[in-house]
């Protein structure tokens, strides 16, 4: 279900203005990919406030201006492939990068030089998801 800034989530609530705003715009683009209201609301909640953190004042500034959004806003008709939302998220090494993977996905979302890079970018991932990371071992491989 889409929002607005006169019907938004309730945990949006005491947001202040413009992290209330980021959040909507975050969800409404998730739900349009096919992301459930219970998985869209926490993943644009952390993701405004990484925004808000690690935004310019120039970059505020300009979506202060935007358009607010709207509940009819067009997003990207990409759906996402649910099957894999709620499937824990796998670090391992091959061909000199460590990956980071979707379990059963096709292919690596992202490679890393050194496992720590890796580990970080799985757990960010893994807490959107509300899964698990399952780290290997340099010489393991994994079961999928």
């Amino acid at each position: 279900m889409p929002w607005d800034l006169k019907d938004y989530p309730s945990s949006f609530k005491n947001f202040e203005p413009l992290l209330k705003k980021k959040a909507i715009e975050i969800a409404n683009a998730l739900v349009s990919e096919g992301y459930p209201d219970d998985r869209a609301i926490p993943i644009a909640i952390s993701q405004s406030k990484k925004w808000l953190d690690e935004a310019t004042d120039t970059e505020k500034a300009a979506f202060k201006k935007a358009t607010d959004p709207k509940k009819t806003d067009k997003h990207s008709t990409r759906k996402i492939n649910t099957d894999l939302l709620y499937n824990d998220v796998l670090v391992y090494y091959q061909e000199n990068r460590w990956y980071v993977q979707t379990k059963h996905a096709k292919k690596a979302v992202d490679s890393f030089e050194t496992k720590e890079q890796a580990m970080e970018r799985a757990k960010e991932i893994a807490k959107n998801k509300d899964s698990n990371v399952i780290a290997y071992k340099k010489d393991d491989v994994p079961d999928s």
